[in-house]
């Protein structure tokens, strides 16, 4: 599953000709450290939704690569 949302968090990056990320952790945070946009968010939950049928966030704001992790763990 890791492996899949870097490949998803890159393929946001890339749409946005912004830099790809070689590694993922868990304590990553989203917009601090990977440097995603309110557009960028939005599309990360519409591509997690369509891989994983979740909207990741329904019960609020989710900040961290741990806080997705942790919610596509819980379905």
């Amino acid at each position: 599953m890791h492996e899949k949302i870097l490949k998803i968090i890159n393929t946001v990056l890339e749409n946005r000709s912004k830099k790809r990320l070689e590694s993922l952790t868990p304590e990553m945070h989203l917009r601090n450290d990977i440097g995603f946009d309110s557009l960028d968010l939005a599309e990360l939950t519409v591509r997690i939704e369509a891989e994983y049928d979740i909207d990741i966030f329904e019960d609020g704001i989710v900040n961290t690569v741990a806080e997705i992790l942790k919610k596509l763990e819980s379905y």
